[in-house]
């Protein structure tokens, strides 16, 4: 069943920035100024730059592909099972990564508010807190979309408060020695720190909710990176401006003790509210869409059927939550917190190479029915960058989180070797793309078909008569040069067993309406169109021949047409169709695509996919 479109731009803005306003900005400072120094600013402003080119090839996936599994389902269908596994365990590793992080927030500043409990109090705090979100995700994952933009709006003017304040306080003296720990530890810790943009992986999985998706989640998701960037490299800048080397250093609780000293005890409760929100939505959100993962990939087949099992009562994936929950605590409680960092940033830089590398496959596929609404720009540059980048940053993290890496790339590997490999026979995009190199032979793949459904989906199209018309309807794809003489001969050959009318009357009924005025409606065009005796038939030919057809009278060859035979009775409807076809036609890239299309049933999912208006089913 179709998702209901309720999310506009503010909407994706929300969810985005809300994720990404978390412990990478509450927690994460202190620990990343301890390893870069004052330059710990340039370090949140390479990451913001990092993120462009993930951020972009998202756009294009989830405009093109808006389905449950986001990230996950992109590889999946652009690279195969052995991919798709490891992107789907990797996106589910790194959101439950975060959220774990979010939970040793909530332990910190446990920690903060009972100053004698000791360091020790933080996990067991956590892993409390993850206890009561899991019994809260298998009761209900109901939510309201206003209750997100409101508590977006609550964190931004806590933020607005802090940086407005904390500038004038800020001291030049405390970013002496700027650059001392060197630009390896700066890009280090950008590495560090690029979990703080993981949110921006949440949005895809609610592109099949958006309103105007070409619109709304690339705009959405651009505002959302600009504006949080901007808060965090000015929030990091007045941290490390008021706070001694000694206190911000290794410090959990940076911006709370930020504020303290410039706007003293209501400065602390004010800051540690904040953070609390934060964390609390970041920890119960991350439960919830870090089951999604194993939900999607056990419904293809990649993991056993019961983590897509929902509760008969509460109707909710607790198998998936309570797996996902298990994996949290974990991990909160047997790697310490720098490792954990760098761990889910490392899973997080891995799935971001990912997604690049399905926007090149995909495009390089050149699979006709693959129409994003938004396409990422300098391509293939900018994902050849990115992946290069993460690469780079993912060998820098240091030996743990490569150690990690190589081993959940290990258990990935095994595990589509001994569960998945022998279920699965779906084809991705590039098999599609290697076999059309190594043969000559042209073939349908179930891909294209998927990718057609998901368009229309997206897109809300209800077929109409013409688009019934042209599902059923034969289509002529023509080689070499032919006259308008031998196109009228193959037409009334095709037409005349579904008219159930004599073949050489349709012929000369073309040739004379023909004589009468060209049916060459525009250069390269033409609608052959004639009326015959009978009731209630109607019939559409579309055809295509690349090399032309000559028609005389016009120097330039027509590549395009449709032929109409229709009863008198259906002379409205006649006028209709002619109306869909000036659509068609006139969409941005229609002859590029119609030329390039493979075979027929190619040409067919064009006409079935314009974005023209649907006309309105009589009841």
């Amino acid at each position: 069943m179709a998702l209901k479109r309720k999310l506009g731009f503010w909407g994706v803005f929300c969810i985005a920035s809300g994720a990404m306003i978390s412990s990478g900005l509450f927690v994460l400072p202190g620990l990343a100024f301890a390893q870069a120094g004052p330059a710990v600013v340039l370090s949140y402003a390479f990451a913001g730059i990092l993120v462009i080119p993930s951020l972009m090839s998202k756009a294009e996936l989830a405009t093109a592909m808006p389905r449950s599994g986001g990230s996950y389902f992109f590889i999946e269908r652009s690279m195969g099972a052995l991919p798709g596994t490891l992107a789907g365990l990797a996106n589910w590793f790194s959101i439950a990564f975060k959220a774990a992080f979010a939970l040793i927030g909530i332990g910190a500043f446990a920690q903060l508010i009972s100053p004698g409990a000791g360091p020790w109090v933080i996990k067991p705090v956590a892993i409390g807190c993850c206890v009561v979100f899991t019994v809260l995700n298998i009761l209900s994952v109901k939510g309201v979309g206003w209750v997100q933009i409101l508590l977006v709006a609550v964190l931004f003017g806590i933020l607005g408060v802090f940086i407005s304040f904390g500038l004038p306080a800020a001291r030049h003296m405390h970013f002496a020695g700027f650059m001392e720990k060197g630009i390896g530890e700066v890009l280090a810790t950008a590495g560090v720190v690029f979990i703080s943009f993981g949110g921006l992986t949440k949005v895809a999985s609610v592109a099949g909710e958006v309103r105007r998706p070409g619109r709304n989640i690339p705009a959405g998701m651009f505002a959302a990176a600009l504006v949080v960037t901007v808060i965090y490299i000015a929030a990091i800048f007045v941290v490390v401006g008021v706070m001694e080397e000694q206190a911000l250093a290794g410090s959990l609780t940076p911006l709370a003790s930020a504020a303290q000293q410039f706007l003293g005890r209501g400065g602390l409760v004010l800051l540690s509210l904040g953070a609390m929100l934060a964390f609390v939505t970041t920890a119960n959100a991350g439960i919830l869409s870090a089951s999604r993962s194993p939900m999607a990939m056990s419904h293809d087949g990649l993991l056993p059927g019961a983590l897509g099992r929902t509760h008969k009562r509460f109707g909710t994936p607790y198998i998936s939550i309570l797996l996902t929950s298990a994996f949290m605590i974990a991990v909160i409680a047997g790697l310490s917190i720098p490792n954990l960092i760098r761990a889910a940033s490392t899973m997080m830089l891995m799935l971001f190479a990912l997604v690049n590398l399905a926007v090149l496959i995909m495009r390089s596929s050149k699979i006709q029915n693959y129409r994003p609404l938004y396409k990422a720009p300098f391509y293939p540059y900018l994902q050849c960058a990115g992946i290069a980048a993460y690469l780079l940053l993912i060998a820098e993290m240091g030996k743990v989180p490569l150690l990690v890496t190589c081993v959940f790339g290990l258990c990935g590997v095994l595990w589509y070797l001994l569960y998945v490999r022998a279920r699965i026979v779906r084809e991705s995009a590039f098999v599609y793309m290697v076999k059309n190199i190594v043969s000559k032979d042209i073939y349908r793949s179930r891909l294209e078909e998927e990718l057609k459904e998901i368009a229309l989906e997206r897109d809300e199209v209800s077929h109409d008569r013409f688009d019934r018309l042209i599902s059923k309807c034969e289509i002529l794809d023509i080689t070499g040069t032919i006259t308008a003489h031998e196109l009228f001969r193959r037409s009334a050959r095709a037409l005349a067993p579904r008219l159930k009318i004599d073949e050489q009357q349709l012929f000369e009924l073309l040739q004379q309406r023909e004589a009468q005025s060209s049916t060459v409606i525009q250069p390269g065009l033409a609608i052959p169109h004639i009326i015959v005796d009978g009731k209630g038939l109607f019939e559409i030919l579309p055809l295509r021949c690349v090399r032309g057809v000559r028609f005389p009278g016009h120097p330039e060859p027509v590549r395009t047409g449709f032929v109409l035979v229709g009863t008198r009775d259906e002379r409205n409807y006649h006028l209709r169709a002619l109306m869909a076809i000036a659509h068609i036609v006139g969409e941005q890239e229609f002859l590029k695509r119609w030329l390039a299309a493979p075979k027929a049933e190619h040409l067919r999912d064009i006409l079935l996919l314009s974005a023209r208006k649907r006309e309105p089913e009589p009841n």
